[in-house]
């Protein structure tokens, strides 16, 4: 079994998962849910974004789609958002670009999941590893990381 803050985030929580394990490591969303066997649309992107305080965000939105930071950052009324480098996101979430879930995060964050993800009964996240990725029913993501919801598609 795979560990990761991810993984052992989920497993302590009792949550029923999937690992989706990959031959090579996946460097798109595309390649990701080739991989896994999955639609793009069910993957679940997750983008931090900061401001110029300092103050973090996780945005998430469908694999197929692009977060708009002005949109996130109008929730938040924040004056400028961007999206953070890879340092901070390391620094920040305890996971590298690419490997970067809602949940099994270094500290507590505010996570904002767009309106599109509702409609999807199971999820693909990110396992915190390059090389798997983890199905999990959306009602268990919402419980486990509770997002506010806006829309924050491009």
């Amino acid at each position: 079994m795979l560990d990761t803050p991810v993984t052992r985030y989920l497993q302590q929580e009792g949550i029923d998962f999937l690992l989706l394990t990959h031959s090579k490591p996946a460097r798109t969303i595309e390649e990701a849910a080739e991989a896994r066997g999955v639609a793009p649309e069910v993957m679940v992107k997750s983008i931090l974004l900061r401001d110029m305080s300092g103050f973090h965000v996780l945005a998430c939105v469908p694999g197929t789609r692009q977060v708009d930071p002005k949109k996130v950052r109008a929730l938040f009324a924040c004056r400028r958002m961007t999206c953070a480098d890879a340092r901070d996101v390391e620094s920040v979430t305890g996971l590298v670009i690419g490997t970067v879930a809602p949940i099994g995060l270094k500290q507590r964050l505010p996570v904002v999941f767009d309106h599109a993800l509702a409609e999807f009964q199971r999820v693909n996240i990110s396992s915190g590893d390059r090389m798997a990725g983890i199905e999990l029913a959306m009602q268990d993501l919402v419980q486990l990381c509770a997002p506010m919801y806006g829309d924050i598609c491009r």
